[in-house]
């Protein structure tokens, strides 16, 4: 099993932190091995940023992303700078109500991460952690449990609930779009 995944977004929607939640599962409790790298835009806030995981049972030879399997795109401008070439093996998921374009070729998965965020947990925020339970609830890549743990050990003192929320509600958005 390898998984090359690909998150792009604008800076402070937590990009960076996906990828470096995602790696941290898997390899702290799923047991695989995962390498993480990421890539700001010159504004940082507001700029384009992304990041890539490589998620493997073997070791990593290569740490770059060459042929993402997995694209999580959170803006119109991530998917026209990234999502454009995805393969027809690939799955994307797109944060629907952020990003207007669809892939010609590959799967798409819509999750209206930010919208439900705001809607549901009050707090647009966690979004990406959202598109965090969207992508396991999907894929598979690594398990609940796994993501639970790293998410725990990742946000800010005092937000555990709220993430922990966002992450379950990511899991049942991901969950009903992937057996319709």
């Amino acid at each position: 099993m390898k998984y090359e995944v690909l998150f792009s977004g604008f800076g402070g929607q937590g990009i960076i932190l996906s990828a470096v939640v995602l790696g941290r599962a898997a390899t702290m409790y799923d047991g695989k091995y995962a390498v993480q790298s990421q890539s700001y835009g010159p504004e940082a806030r507001g700029g384009a940023s992304s990041s890539t995981v490589i998620i493997s049972d073997d070791p990593v030879q290569y740490p770059k992303v060459l042929k993402p399997t997995v694209y999580v795109i959170m803006s119109e401008a991530g998917f026209l700078k990234f999502g454009l070439g995805a393969s027809e093996s690939a799955l994307m998921l797109v944060d629907s109500g952020l990003v207007q374009s669809r892939p010609e070729k590959c799967r798409c998965i819509e999750i209206p991460a930010t919208k439900q965020a705001k809607e549901v947990l009050g707090k647009p925020i966690v979004a990406n952690i959202v598109m965090l339970g969207a992508l396991i609830s999907s894929t598979g890549i690594v398990s609940e449990a796994a993501m639970q743990k790293a998410v725990l050990d990742s946000v800010p003192k005092g937000t555990e609930d709220l993430n922990i929320r966002a992450l379950r509600l990511g899991i049942e958005l991901g969950l009903k779009e992937r057996d319709a």
